[in-house]
This record gives C-alpha cells, structure tokens and sequence, in this order.
C-alpha cells in the first residue's frame, strides 16, 4: 500500500513539474546566469508549493482550497503583476563579467519567489485535483499516515524534476558567452513578462467582463 502510494505521489509530482512554463524559464535562466544551486533552490521553491497543494489534496482540506479558488482573481493580479515585473527585471539585467555570488540572503529570495509565484498560480491546484482524481491517490481513508506519505511524494517528485533539469541544462554553462546570456535574459524577460500578461488577461475572463 504504501509503495503503491509513494509511486502515485512521485507521478504526480513529476507530471506538475515537469511542463515548462514560467517557473521553469526562471530556473533555467538563473542556472545559466548565477550557477546549479540558485537554479535548484528556486526549483525547491516551486516544489514546496506543489508539495502544499498535496498536502490540500491528500488530507483533503476542502476548505483551503475553496479559499484559494475564492480569491483566485486576486491571486492572478498579484502573480500577474510579479511575472511582469520579473520579466522586466530579467530583460534589462546585464550579464556579469565575475562569477555570481551565492550568499544565503540570494538563495532565500530566489526560493521565495518560486513559492509566492507557484502558490498564486490557482491553476496549479485545479491540475492538482484534476491528476489526485485520475489516479485516485486522494483516497486515504482517513489515514494521516498514508496522507503524509503521498505528500512527501509529491514534493519529491516535483524535485526530482528540477535537479534533472537545472543538472542538465548546468552542464551548457560553459558555453554561454556573455553575449548570448544577454539574449537569453532578454527572451526570458520576455516569455516572463507574456506570462505575467496572459494572467493579467484572464481575469477579465474570470470576472465575467
């Protein structure tokens, strides 16, 4: 039972991650631009997230997920709002000619802003309940135990997904010359900031406007 359950978990972690949107254009351009570890801390992020909205799923916490479906407009202009704003950030910054300095205080900005990033995203709880439905890993019978697994599988498998991807796209650093980073920071600001739009868009289709 509970391997069973812990294959579910690590599925459905990896089918949230896995799909490259704006999150995943973010770990990659922080890899190529500060280094693995800033790239993996900010995929912790978004796995953290994911493995919240597990934790909504598997112990089936109605009453959050209500909340965040209430107030899904507001969360869509906050995140909206952040992605463009992120986006232009990354459009205008420079490549640095010295290697980037990793300190905590960075870390900890790029592991936030995944978390806020994915946490506003109401779509990810929708997918969620849409794949816990599919594969019936929702079912836990009241067992805390079982409930915790499925969770801890799931923000395993969301971050197995990100140290996958941001190992293998660490290995094209050594290939990056300053000019191309530039032109990677300049159409990930851009994809950045379309997403940011696209989310600003849909509100008015979430209002009824």
């Amino acid at each position: 039972m509970e391997l069973s359950v812990i294959l579910k978990g690590l599925i459905i972690g990896l089918s949230i991650a896995a799909p490259v949107g704006p999150i995943g254009i973010l770990c990659i351009r922080r890899t190529l631009s500060q280094g693995r570890i800033a790239g993996l801390v900010s995929g912790l992020g978004a796995a953290t997230a994911d493995g919240f909205y597990g934790c909504i799923a598997g112990f089936g916490l109605t009453f959050i997920s209500n909340l965040f479906i209430e107030h899904q407009i507001t969360l869509r202009l906050i995140g909206g709002f952040f992605l463009c704003y992120l986006g232009i950030q990354t459009f205008r910054s420079s490549p640095s000619k010295e290697e980037a300095k990793i300190d905590g205080k960075n870390l900890w900005r790029a592991y936030i802003s995944t978390l806020f990033l994915t946490l506003t995203n109401p779509l990810t709880i929708l997918s969620f309940a849409a794949i816990f439905a599919g594969f019936g890993a929702g079912n836990t019978n009241g067992h805390y135990g079982l409930a915790l697994i499925l969770v801890l599988s799931v923000f395993s498998g969301s971050a197995l997904w990100w140290f996958v991807l941001v190992t293998g796209i660490g290995f094209m650093n050594n290939k990056i010359t300053p000019h191309r980073l530039r032109w990677i920071n300049r159409i990930s600001g851009v994809i950045l900031s379309g997403f940011g739009l696209i989310a600003l868009w849909s509100i008015r289709f979430s209002s009824g406007g």
